[in-house]
């Protein structure tokens, strides 16, 4: 269990689902974080049903906190918070910030140049131990500041700050794409005339088994395909109708969108 202060600001969605995770897995007590937000409805639900801190000042959490999390919305007032950070917070305390399309100069200018930063696209599969975030460290940054608690929701990749809205494009849009193939495969069982329970079961276990299958074997999936597929077989005529559909560039295209829009998104 790590023995850190954590200061959240901003009591979101996705600061819950990262409280929840870290909380679930003990990775830190629930008395080692403090949240602080607007709502006061949501802090009084995060409190009932975490046990986090929600009792206190802004000032007292920063002055304590050794990760401060900036969980907050692009167009809020960072000014403001970095203020009060530069203010209260110890020069060593490092942010780590969630917040999408602010680069690590802009959080810099709010936060104070020499203190560490730490730049976060989480997973949206905080629940499960699964998924990477991408993460970006300044200067004044080192993973030991950080890597513990990011391992508590998940897995990490370091990247240079240039691929982040790559990352946020392909790997954390990535589950949408994956559960639309999933919903789509189930849907095709039952057009062929499974009912709608055993097509679901069967798809989720064959992606599940593939997925082990890759792991296992270390084989390429094109080296499984063949494997798996005889000469004028079942499973050959099934990938040619796929391969006429434009399957493998359409999904290329659906990424390619994913992180045209993250960019466009971080530039506003």
């Amino acid at each position: 269990m790590i023995e850190k202060q954590i200061h959240f600001i901003g009591g979101g969605q996705m600061a819950e689902a990262i409280i929840r995770a870290v909380v679930t897995n003990q990775t830190i007590s629930a008395d080692r974080i403090s949240v602080m937000d607007i709502n006061e409805a949501r802090l009084q639900f995060l409190d009932k049903t975490y046990g986090v801190k929600t009792d206190s000042s802004q000032e007292k959490f920063l002055a304590e906190a050794d990760l401060i999390v900036i969980a907050v919305r692009p167009q809020d007032n960072l000014a403001a918070l970095g203020h009060a950070v530069q203010q209260f917070a110890a020069p060593a305390a490092a942010i780590v910030s969630i917040v999408a399309g602010v680069t690590i100069q802009k959080l810099a200018g709010f936060f104070g140049e020499e203190r560490p930063i730490i730049r976060v696209i989480p997973n949206t599969l905080t629940d499960t131990g699964y998924g990477y975030s991408g993460v970006a460290l300044n200067a004044y940054a080192n993973k030991d500041q950080v890597e513990g608690f990011l391992l508590g929701f998940g897995k990490v990749q370091y990247l240079d700050e240039s691929l982040i809205d790559i990352f946020t494009g392909y790997g954390v849009a990535g589950p949408n794409y994956i559960y639309y193939f999933i919903e789509s495969l189930a849907d095709a069982g039952v057009l062929a005339g499974l009912p709608r329970e055993q097509a679901w079961n069967v798809t989720l276990e064959n992606v599940f088994g593939a997925v082990i299958m890759l792991k296992q074997t270390r084989l390429h999936p094109r080296q499984l395909l063949d494997i798996n597929n005889s000469p004028g077989g079942v499973g050959i005529h099934g990938l040619y109708e796929l391969n006429n559909s434009d399957f493998a560039a359409g999904l290329q295209r659906s990424v390619l969108a994913a992180v045209k829009r993250t960019t466009e998104l971080g530039a506003k």
